[in-house]
């Protein structure tokens, strides 16, 4: 199968101007395919050669102006046009499968009631797997989908549906809409429907889910409407679609796609189980993030794959501010998760060999292969933390008049970073192209320091740039008093570089931060003073951001070899106890468990981590019996089970069915428990088949595949891997829960003979299966805990291998480097 390169892309764009397709597709003809009809009119602009892409199970026919075209020219996924100047209509019958991997049209057979589901995920190139199209973001169109479904199915898609007398479904035709984005969910939905701005909105899930989701509708479409209302305060351009629809589907590989008008969500979000205020907003956020992809992405799009940012950081941008404007009844401290778990996840991502700016060059990006590599920290995480800047830097109100010009001037249309930037300067003073090329055109992560310089009452702060980037920041400036209480004496406006020093007046203080809001993207340090205050005394600081601020930078300063394990879990130890901020005390302790226990610190050293992070689990669990904080106490209990060195205790919750003192076990938390035993050899088929029975639904299936594969014998260790690489049965989401149970710290001796084993057979995979599993294949099933200088070579020596697709050898290339990172924290 071939990519399609940019170079392509511009000629294919020069050639035709394409107006509408015709989509028939019939989901009545068995499990394993399903019949696709397009008809396509385009004009072309001269005389010419092109190409449309699909890719039939079997070609049918194909027609150009009723002329027969040879179905044994397609080659691989491109059938080859000769194009007269003028009017043209294409029409192509195809028979197309339905995909496991959640790409194009995804099938799902839910095991608690049998019904089965499909829907669509076309992102970047996965249109040509349900009908043939002229795939790229810049030609576009507008579709109108017929679709037979089964009796008894609803069809839902971009715009209103309505069941014709025949059976059939139709969709009201779309306005303009790159290829990407067309979407058919069809299924026995449960939906929750009402209206809001006089526009039909609705929710849909599966049928076993229904009672998760009517538990949570209200509150859903509470967010939902709120979000709605505070994008058109803000938005001169009004919604532009006919209806919004969220559909919840399974096995779905993003957390969610920003389809027109029908925006599909991984359904983990309809929760089953208890979860805490954090993953309630975390879906609030995605709601608030998808929606503002309706004008970021859909109503103006990218014109190539090098500009994804403009989807993916502004939404990611615009969905935390929003939930946080619009939400803050529910969700008070938005900001406060995005600095400890998404900003985190850019800063680890930009300090690899495989980081890229926010905006790379055009050249960087040739073809859609090399484009789907930049789905990571940096286009969300690292390039909302870039807009927030600029808006402190700008000002809300000049960068909101500039993103409503880029609205005006490109809606429907396609648009690139040279007219996004044109466009805000067109409302400000300031030199934003050279704010652009400062931010989104550079690598890396600046890193800035604090010196304080005078005696007694009259001091002078400068900070140290390690970098070129210019911030606009704020600077706390904070005094311990005798009770060990820390209060701000004053938060200081800096610009970075500095122009002359700031003066502070009165006695040195016991703590400065910088970046105090967390308003720009910079690894912080801290004078000698500030880091004991904050080893000390990081509980006493009264603002959850600012402790969200220290967090992150112990958090990289242990990375960096700069601060021992030892002493982040003594600070954890002596500090989140007394933790009031939820997220604080989840991201915490998530990167103490998974990164300091399971890989940074050695296989002597581990008993000890884990036990220091059990006492804090034991604490918290302490401080939450009066049952007034239940998310702390739910997050207390998983991470007990999660550290746990032995079996007994919690295998007497399982066998209780409740934690002394509450919660009572969900099925979360029982097959929580069950994987942490399968890990310790406390448990065996025989209790994991009988708790399979007791939930046998889509996530009981996926907590079953995660304890086989987790139990330490040789014999289920060779069948999880054969599971994994022999065949192709396991759908996405099973070999994900198969590949994490696999590979266990405490059973490095038992499956050493699979560190070999694995690069050959992820290379072979990725090849049989495709990019999403390739992904899967080297982020879950990777070799994690093989942490010596012998595997590091083992993995450098495979990355030249030409058979590896690229999404397995950027995969591979950031797993390696965290492998090296945690060599050099030992080390060090």
């Amino acid at each position: 199968m071939s990519v399609l390169t940019r170079d392509e892309a511009q000629t294919r764009a020069q050639l035709l101007d394409v107006h509408h397709y015709r989509v028939d597709l019939d989901l009545t003809t068995g499990d394993e395919t399903f019949r696709s009809h397009s008809s396509v009119r385009f004009t072309a602009r001269t005389a010419g050669d092109t190409f449309v892409e699909l890719k039939p199970e079997t070609l049918h026919s194909a027609t150009l102006d009723g002329e027969a075209l040879d179905p044994a020219a397609l080659d691989g996924n491109r059938l080859p046009l000769t194009l007269t100047e003028g009017e043209h209509e294409l029409s192509v019958t195809t028979t197309m499968r339905y995909s496991r991997t959640g790409e194009g049209m995804h099938r799902f057979t839910d095991p608690t009631d049998g019904e089965s589901y499909v829907y669509t995920q076309l992102f970047m190139e996965d249109v040509q797997r349900v009908f043939a199209a002229f795939d790229q973001p810049d030609l576009k169109a507008v579709f109108e989908l017929g679709v037979t479904a089964p009796e008894g199915w609803t069809v839902l898609s971009n715009g209103i549906t309505e069941q014709q007398p025949d059976g059939r479904w139709q969709a009201a035709p779309t306005p303009l809409l790159s290829t990407y984005f067309v979407c058919v969910a069809a299924g026995p939905w449960h939906s929750v429907r009402t209206e809001h701005a006089g526009l039909p909105f609705g929710i849909h899930c599966r049928r076993s889910l229904a009672p998760h989701l009517d538990a949570d509708a209200d509150e859903i479409l509470a967010v939902t409407k709120a979000c709605y209302d505070r994008f058109h305060e803000k938005f001169d351009e009004p919604y532009p679609f006919d209806s919004y629809d969220q559909a919840f589907v399974p096995e779905f590989n993003a957390g969610a796609m920003e389809n027109p008008g029908l925006v599909t969500f991984r359904d983990e979000f309809v929760f089953r189980s208890a979860v805490t205020v954090t993953e309630r907003q975390t879906r609030a956020m995605v709601i608030a993030h998808e929606m503002a992809h309706m004008w970021f992405g859909d109503l103006v799009t990218l014109r190539w794959w090098d500009d994804i940012w403009l989807n993916e950081s502004f939404a990611e941008y615009m969905g935390f501010q929003t939930v946080n404007e619009a939400c803050a009844d529910l969700f008070p401290d938005t900001w406060v998760d995005f600095g400890v778990t998404r900003k985190a996840w850019g800063y680890e991502a930009d300090q690899r060999p495989s980081t890229h700016p926010v905006a790379p060059d055009p050249e960087a990006v040739p073809d859609t292969a090399s484009a789907l590599l930049n789905f990571d920290g940096i286009s969300y995480a690292k390039g909302a933390s870039a807009l927030r800047q600029l808006v402190a830097w700008l000002g809300e109100k000049d960068f909101l008049a500039g993103i409503n010009i880029h609205f005006k001037r490109h809606k429907f249309g396609n648009a690139t970073l040279a007219d996004f930037i044109d466009n805000l300067a067109a409302a400000t003073d300031r030199d934003v192209h050279g704010w652009a090329e400062q931010w989104l055109r550079t690598t890396g992560v600046d890193t800035l320091t604090p010196r304080l310089h005078g005696e007694g009452t009259r001091w002078q702060l400068t900070v140290d740039r390690d970098g070129s980037r210019p911030h606009h920041i704020e600077a706390g400036v904070y005094d311990r008093h005798p009770d060990g209480e820390l209060t701000l004496r004053e938060r200081l406006a800096l610009d970075i570089p500095q122009t002359a020093p700031a003066e502070l007046t009165g006695p040195r203080p016991a703590l400065v931060t910088l970046n105090d809001g967390d308003l720009t993207y910079a690894k912080l340090r801290f004078d000698e003073v500030s880091k004991e205050t904050v080893l000390r005394g990081l509980s006493a600081v009264p603002d959850a951001l600012t402790r969200a601020v220290i967090w992150n930078a112990l958090r990289d300063m242990v990375r960096d070899g700069e601060l021992t394990p030892g002493e982040y879990l003594a600070t954890a130890l002596a500090h989140l106890p007394e933790e009031t901020e939820l997220s604080l005390v989840q991201g915490v302790l998530a990167f103490a468990r998974t990164q300091i226990a399971d890989r940074y610190v050695t296989e002597d050293e581990r008993p000890a981590a884990l036990a220091t992070i059990g006492e804090i689990a034991r604490a918290l669990l302490r401080r939450t019996e009066d049952g007034e904080a239940p998310g702390l106490r739910l997050t207390a209990v998983r991470t007990y089970v999660d550290s746990a060195t032995t079996p007994a205790k919690i295998a007497s919750w399982l066998e209780e069915g409740t934690v002394h003192g509450g919660p009572e076990l969900d099925p979360e938390l029982r097959w929580r428990i069950l994987a942490r035993l399968a890990v310790l050899g406390a448990t065996d088929e025989t209790v994991i088949a009988a708790e399979l029975e007791r939930d046998p639904s889509a996530t009981g299936q996926e907590g079953a595949a995660r304890c086989r594969a987790a139990l330490p014998t040789a014999e289920a260790k060779t069948a999880a891997w054969s599971a994994l690489f022999d065949t192709d049965d396991l759908s996405n989401y099973l070999f994900t829960a198969t590949a994490q149970g696999f590979w266990q710290p405490e059973q490095a001796e038992l499956v050493r003979e699979y560190v070999t084993r694995f690069y050959a057979d992820a290379t072979a995979l990725g090849a049989r299966r495709g990019a999403a599993m390739a992904e899967a294949a080297g982020r879950y099933a990777f070799p994690s805990y093989a942490i010596d200088a012998e595997s590091l070579a083992l993995g450098e020596s495979h990355l030249t291998a030409d058979t590896m697709i690229p999404a397995l050898h950027r995969k591979l290339v950031d797993q390696l480097d965290d492998l090296r990172r945690a060599l050099t924290v030992r080390g060090a």
